[in-house]
């Protein structure tokens, strides 16, 4: 067997063995065989209490990471840069800040909160985009205006929270703790999450030809705007309802593609449901890791990402010369 097939054969496997290793381990432990006959059955209160508090975040967990993966698949093949990731060029965060606007202004729309968080992705990539045009796009501008857009956001989202009692209850919405999530919250996960996934995989041809010299797509009649502009809304969809369900993540569109495109290659008719995969397992991992490693006290999973995700992308990038295709 070759690298791809093997990768996605562990890949496979370990996604099943951390979802009943997540279901079992915490307060309320209990065997695998427990956890399937309580759900069988319907007579166990432990798998009951299970089913409504760790299935949710299980499942949240899984379309978040598989979400913000494909995502930065999305955006760096539409800047061509292996640096771009919904986290850093302020997708994220500027889904978190609107979100937090509109739910502490009008609470009562609080079920749009996706919508909240597209309208915010898409403006903070559209700035990005806007600041960075200058005679053509440039790679490493866009990276750079990205950050400083981020950090605009980030700073707008904190000042919200500091500014009083009723405004963090509405800032929890983009906190990165999947505790006391809801089935009406995987609910919204799962049906914009499998739309945005599902669409991410039919147009994989279109991230295949942006590797190539706009000049070489014209002269063969390639529509190269058409195809930046659907493969961005896709990514700010993904990051978007990761961030208004999820909380906001960084690094894991970043880690999972470069993993990818050194297990199973740059053809993003295999990359992106592997980054799918991989994603959705790292944040599941990260997940279980922080509510159970300091347990009873839950260890954010963005903090949990940031400390193993760090330094194994230094180890990757040292190792491998296989960065983005070259």
């Amino acid at each position: 067997m070759n690298k791809k097939v093997i990768s996605f054969i562990v890949v496979l496997i370990l996604i099943p063995l951390t979802i009943m290793y997540a279901a079992t381990t915490g307060s309320i432990e209990i065997t695998v065989m427990e956890l399937i006959k309580g759900l069988f059955s319907g007579t166990n209160d432990q798998v009951a209490i299970i089913k409504d508090l760790r299935f949710p975040r299980i499942v949240i967990s899984l379309f978040a990471g598989a979400a913000l993966s494909v995502s930065g698949v999305l955006l760096q093949a539409v800047m061509r840069n292996p640096l771009a990731e919904p986290g850093i060029i302020g997708v994220s965060s500027g889904a978190g800040f609107v979100t937090i606007v509109m739910v502490t202004f009008f609470p009562t729309l609080y079920f749009y909160t996706p919508l909240f968080a597209f309208i915010g992705g898409a403006l903070a990539f559209f700035l990005v985009f806007t600041f960075s045009w200058k005679s053509g796009l440039n790679p490493l501008r866009m990276i750079l205006i990205g950050v400083a857009i981020n950090a605009v956001f980030v700073g707008l989202s904190e000042l919200f929270e500091a500014s009083g009692s009723s405004l963090i209850e509405a800032a929890s919405v983009t906190t990165s703790t999947l505790s006391m999530k809801t089935w009406n919250d995987v609910n919204i996960m799962v049906l914009y999450g499998s739309i945005g996934l599902v669409l991410a995989f039919i147009f994989f041809t279109y991230a295949n030809h942006l590797g190539l010299r706009d000049q070489t797509l014209k002269s063969l009649g390639f529509r190269v705007n058409r195809a930046r502009f659907i493969l961005s809304i896709l990514a700010v969809l993904l990051a978007s309802i990761a961030t208004a369900v999820a909380g906001m993540f960084t690094f894991v569109g970043l880690l999972i593609p470069h993993i990818g495109r050194s297990l199973v290659g740059t053809d993003h008719k295999v990359l992106i449901p592997f980054s799918a995969l991989a994603g959705a397992l790292l944040i599941l991992v990260a997940d279980t890791l922080g509510r159970t490693i300091m347990a009873p006290m839950e260890i954010p999973a963005s903090i949990i990402m940031a400390i193993i995700g760090g330094p194994f992308l230094i180890f990757l990038l040292r190792k491998s010369d296989r960065i983005y295709g070259n």
